[in-house]
């Protein structure tokens, strides 16, 4: 976004402290049966502290916007491609169709939603490879041939993509350990499920972590494996079988 909220040297940060009271709220309440009903739910503190932390996020995000409209607009920079504010921002100038409030909402959803599950992501990969010298030793060779023997000081977008036996690593802890362990899909029409039919309107509970770990599908599921996901591997891992960031129409962006 082209802006910093200096996270890990500012611990009293009000957006920082609301990042987590939302996430602490909505794993909460995923958890609760009587939470789970908007009408009870409207009468506990966690509403209220929603409500409150909702209301933090979205005037942080708006004055993140304001304060680059403000720099775009006062000086002869250009929008640049390199942040995804800028884009936004260079679209609803130059194009029809994209309100304030939709580029707000694009904010809040990149910015909330990359913050805990990326750093989820990297300490588990960190521990994997503390808990597997040899895989990390593999990790290291991998980059210097790839990275380090080029004489690199920034690494391109084409040399990290042929960095295969590091995103067989990534793919592997995000399968014992995915970011979002539970997430949920309303049905939006009656679903036929085998014998079965799901009503229109049903919540249903996806449990990416024991889908994750079954042994019909990757066996030793308990081990930690990179080579389940190197190319000559990767069909034992179909769509529905490796859901880290869901799938179809609603999967994250972040995959």
């Amino acid at each position: 976004m082209g802006t910093t909220i200096n996270a890990q040297s500012n611990d009293k940060s009000d957006y920082v402290y609301s990042v987590k009271e939302m996430c602490r709220i909505v794993i909460g309440r995923s958890l609760s049966i009587p939470k789970s009903f908007d009408f009870l739910y409207q009468f506990t503190k966690d509403f209220y502290k929603q409500n409150k932390a909702l209301k933090i996020l979205h005037e942080y995000s708006r004055n993140v916007i304001e304060f680059r409209k403000k720099v775009l607009l006062g000086s002869s920079e250009q929008a640049s491609s390199n942040t995804l504010l800028d884009l936004l921002l260079d679209s609803k100038e130059t194009k029809v169709g994209i309100s304030d409030s939709e580029i707000r909402e694009e904010v809040d959803t990149f910015m909330f939603a990359g913050h805990d599950t990326v750093t989820s992501a990297i300490s588990f990969i960190l521990y994997c490879l503390a808990m597997h010298p040899q895989v990390q030793e593999r990790v290291v060779k991998e980059m210097e041939a790839i990275l380090w023997s080029h004489n690199l000081n920034v690494a391109t977008y084409g040399r990290l993509q042929k960095l295969r036996y590091l995103e067989a690593v990534i793919k592997e802890t995000l399968r014992l350990y995915p970011s979002v362990p539970i997430y949920c899909r309303r049905v939006v029409e009656d679903l036929h499920f085998g014998d079965q039919v799901i009503p229109a309107n049903t919540t249903i509970v996806i449990f990416a972590y024991g889908v994750h770990r079954c042994p019909k599908t990757y066996p030793e599921p308990e081990k930690f494996d990179p080579n389940r996901f190197l190319t000559e591997n990767q069909s034992a891992a179909s769509t529905s079988s490796y859901i880290p960031f869901s799938a179809g129409y609603r999967s994250c962006i972040g995959s």
